[in-house]
């Protein structure tokens, strides 16, 4: 059984008058709910040391409806990002991590994989992305650092335009680039 229903009637004749039994013979200072377990006609007193003991398990509709959003919802993305990855398909992997939106974890991935088939214009809108989230934005770093890595280039220290690695001169902004090796 997943679920159990207590009853948080704060009336009740059992949690009111638990709190001065429980103290007056066992010197604790506690009282008892009552607890259902569904498709039974199983009942119990299950112990309870303050007021709000076991409403932090309450379980919302909301939340549980929201939970299961996110959960469709991450399994759509990682469903998008493995066919991009058989497809070796940069656009929608670079849009998902784009998007603000989509699940942290979704983003994550696609970050991961980015650098694995991303393209060196893909280099531009990941360094100007402020995702606001420093795990992912380190992941998208490193995707660009493994872009760099895979096409043998690197970025202009005076001009961010991407380079060749082993250039000795920026062909877009002349800057000699000896001193930055």
């Amino acid at each position: 059984m997943p679920y159990l229903y207590e009853c948080f009637n704060d009336k009740c004749s059992l949690y009111v008058q638990g709190w001065n039994n429980l103290k007056e013979n066992y010197s604790q200072n506690a009282s008892c709910r009552c607890m259902y377990y569904p498709g039974t006609d199983q009942f119990e007193c299950m112990p309870i040391f303050n007021s709000q003991g076991t409403r932090g398990q309450i379980i919302d509709d909301q939340v549980t409806a929201a939970e299961e959003t996110l959960k469709a919802a991450i399994k759509k993305g990682f469903s998008i990002l493995a066919d991009c990855y058989v497809a070796k398909d940069m656009v929608p992997v670079l849009q998902m991590l784009m998007d603000a939106a989509e699940p942290v974890r979704v983003r994550l991935k696609a970050a991961d994989m980015i650098g694995d088939f991303g393209e060196l214009e893909a280099i531009e809108p990941l360094r100007n992305l402020k995702v606001g989230n420093e795990i992912l934005q380190n992941k998208i770093d490193r995707g660009v650092q493994k872009i760099h890595e895979r096409h043998f280039t690197r970025e202009c220290p005076y001009c961010a335009e991407v380079i060749k690695k082993r250039a000795k001169i920026c062909k877009h902004c002349g800057k000699d680039l000896t001193a930055e090796s």
